[in-house]
């Protein structure tokens, strides 16, 4: 059984891999395969189609989203600290290559996902428009920020800001690029009182 578990987890390893720096649709069991020394038909064994495999890389991806936001909200009672540390969060990535939110990538490919894989894309998404929606409006709500749209309106433009940061850090290969972009957008959007 744990062999089983073993390989599971080696093959969501693999294709989380291969999708952050493919895509959803630019790899194959058989790439997948190759790097875990197996056949495919062993994949097929754990994930009966591709559409299965990425699905669950995404629902874990999402579930480790949902575990930050909740020890973010654990940690930190001011709504400033929790914005600035979701900022550090969504930026950690870049120290990886590829810098890039696994879910903000394959959201470019939507349109050829399966229903499926965009259901847990999409969900990934408004997990953290919600929660920055949250946030924004205890920190206007207590005056600590004077906000320059609604707080939802807000959310989703540093959300699809910082998305943009990660993109302009990956295509020059520069991590710096991203704090450039993000921090600056944060104040813009954020100003304190």
């Amino acid at each position: 059984m744990e062999q089983r578990a073993n390989t599971t987890e080696r093959i969501l390893e693999s294709a989380y891999e291969l999708m952050q720096t493919r895509g959803y649709n630019a790899f194959s069991y058989a790439d997948v395969a190759e790097r875990v020394g197996i056949r495919t038909a062993s994949i097929h064994y754990h994930f009966p189609a591709k559409a299965d495999l990425a699905r669950e890389v995404c629902a874990r991806y999402r579930s480790a989203l949902v575990e930050a936001l909740a020890t973010i909200d654990r940690e930190l009672a001011d709504p400033a600290d929790r914005l600035h540390r979701f900022v550090a969060l969504q930026g950690g990535g870049i120290d990886r290559r590829p810098p890039m939110c696994l879910c903000a990538l394959l959201a470019a490919e939507c349109p050829t996902l399966p229903e499926e894989v965009n259901v847990e894309v999409r969900g990934f998404l408004s997990d953290q428009e919600a929660w920055l929606t949250r946030v924004l409006s205890e920190g206007a709500a207590t005056g600590l920020f004077s906000l320059a749209v609604t707080p939802d309106e807000a959310a989703r433009v540093l959300r699809a800001g910082l998305e943009g940061a990660m993109l302009a850090a990956r295509a020059y290969d520069d991590r710096k690029r991203y704090d450039a972009i993000a921090q600056p957008l944060l104040t813009a959007l954020v100003r304190s009182k």
